[in-house]
């Protein structure tokens, strides 16, 4: 697997976002984040920020280890790697406000567009069944 955790500086890669409203925007999920994980921000293969980690272990015997939560200001979007199919979340993503959505991925143009309680409630939920599946050591 490609991305792995490395020692790149998180503050560095969020200055050097191009759009101001993407960089602001990757400033206050990255602050949300960490006060909901409790976990300090870095940097996950080029460009993801992520928050904590876990080991996992496919039947197929595939393994790795990966962010809890996180997230990448992307040229085209914000995604954010909190959804996973919890209860009630399908009704939170209706009552978000404007969004795509991905197999594990939330892609907003811009945290205007959304309600930002409905989206810590989402990080929440998407943390507390990180924590569930895969316990914190």
């Amino acid at each position: 697997m490609k991305t792995k955790p490395t020692p790149a500086d998180v503050a560095a890669f969020i200055d050097a976002v191009e759009n101001p409203v993407r960089r602001a925007d990757a400033r206050t999920v990255c602050t949300m984040l960490e006060r909901i994980t409790g976990e300090s921000p870095r940097m996950w293969g080029a460009s993801i920020i992520g928050f904590g980690s876990y080991h996992y272990r496919y039947d197929s015997g595939h393994e790795g280890d990966m962010c809890r939560l996180g997230f990448s200001p992307r040229k085209a979007q914000l995604v954010l790697y909190v959804l996973s199919d919890t209860p009630g979340e399908a009704e939170k993503l209706a009552r978000l406000g404007k969004h795509k959505t991905g197999k594990s991925c939330l892609y907003i143009n811009k945290l205007a567009d959304v309600d930002m309680a409905v989206l810590e409630d989402i990080a929440r939920d998407a943390l507390a069944h990180m924590n569930a599946r895969y316990p914190p050591a």
